[in-house]
């Protein structure tokens, strides 16, 4: 086996690439050459691609996103205590290679195989070729962020650090529609829900739902500019841009999913989405103005309501958030693998590590206590 780098996810074709990524949709090479070709992950953001190649003798065996950084922004999984660390003994912490979706917290693989591969050696091959990159670029340490369970059983292998956090995850239990998945929750909570949805109802809204094959140009720009208004209340820049949105819509077609909140027949607010066969990913989200419950109705409500009514296994609405749990989502733990060039930090970061792992367990189990499903129906 070889490996190699590309600067660019267009310097491989999308069949080729493709046929490795499935249909998990933020690993299409439709969307990380929308990313890349409107400028929002290219070297000028932070973002350079250094996408990694593995061939065999019978060609394209496996594929992993990779990029060099200059910051830890967009990444979902914070170090920047680390660098500061780093440059407090007078070490560049950046550049820094990251094995991740760019400006995406779901978790999925990072390495894609070619069927009938062995899986395993590739993992392992991927791993060593990504720490050899990160040492003869002068890089201090690599990441792979949001991995699967293959990934971070090879990871822990290799000898990379492994590292927990806690998201919050809504899983389909064959629920007919959403009344039979109310059914499940204690009468209390039950009620409380209820009357959060007619709250938003009675404020004579209702929704829309359209995706990347049946959206017009003026509805699409209108989400863009929900999103981006989103992001300047909490004082930053949208990572993606108008153009980003755009081609992202038109490549994606089905799997980029779009609920409209609609009062009197006008658009006021508007959750973006994207999914895979089996799983929805919640993304952004951006409203005209405020009304009274609508955030949990457009990002969580009516995404439940369309993995119920499409068949969907599971529902991962993004990061943070313990008022996820009220509404029928659990706790359930992400994983990142580190390798960290400098011994001492290595150390250092190895025992924060047993610390703060401990404590996402312990949040965890605490949050998972208060799900609001009766005793034996969770």
């Amino acid at each position: 086996m070889r490996s190699r780098h590309i600067d660019s996810i267009r310097a491989i074709g999308a069949g080729e690439w493709n046929a490795l990524a499935g249909d998990y949709p933020f690993l299409r090479h439709e969307f990380l050459a929308a990313l890349e070709d409107t400028g929002c992950a290219s070297a000028a953001t932070g973002w350079q691609p250094a996408h990694l190649l593995i061939e065999d003798a019978h060609g394209l065996a496996a594929v992993a996103p990779l990029y060099a950084k200059s910051h830890s922004w967009g990444e979902f999984v914070f170090d920047f205590a680390w660098a500061r660390a780093w440059e407090s003994r007078g070490l560049d912490y950046y550049p820094k290679l990251v094995m991740a979706i760019p400006f995406t917290p779901a978790s999925g693989p990072r390495v894609l195989l070619r069927a009938g591969a062995d899986g395993a050696a590739l993992l392992r091959t991927a791993l060593t070729a990504i720490a050899a990159r990160s040492a003869s670029h002068g890089c201090s340490s690599a990441h792979a962020l949001f991995i699967d369970e293959p990934l971070r059983i090879a990871a822990g292998a290799a000898g990379w650090l492994l590292r927990r956090d806690c998201q919050f995850l809504w899983r389909n239990r064959g629920y007919g529609d959403f009344e039979a998945f109310l059914a499940g929750f204690a009468a209390d909570k039950r009620k409380k829900l209820r009357r959060e949805r007619r709250r938003v109802s009675e404020q004579g809204i209702d929704f829309v739902t359209l995706d990347g094959t049946s959206i017009d140009a003026a509805r699409l720009d209108l989400a863009w500019r929900y999103h981006a208004d989103t992001f300047a209340r909490h004082g930053h820049a949208p990572y993606l841009n108008r153009a980003c949105f755009r081609q992202l819509a038109a490549a994606l077609g089905s799997a980029m999913v779009f609920k409209f909140a609609e009062r009197a027949g006008q658009p006021v607010a508007a959750a973006i989405f994207f999914r895979s066969a089996d799983t929805l990913y919640g993304r952004y989200w951006g409203a005209a103005d405020a009304y009274h419950s609508l955030h949990f109705e457009a990002c969580y409500h009516q995404g439940i309501e369309y993995c119920i009514e499409q068949g969907l296994a599971r529902f991962e609405p993004g990061t943070q958030g313990e008022h996820k749990i009220a509404r029928g989502f659990e706790p359930v733990h992400t994983w990142s693998a580190h390798w960290l060039e400098n011994a001492a930090l290595r150390r250092a970061v190895a025992q924060h590590l047993l610390h703060e792992g401990a404590a996402v367990d312990e949040y965890a189990a605490a949050v998972a206590a208060h799900t609001p499903f009766r005793r034996g129906t969770s």
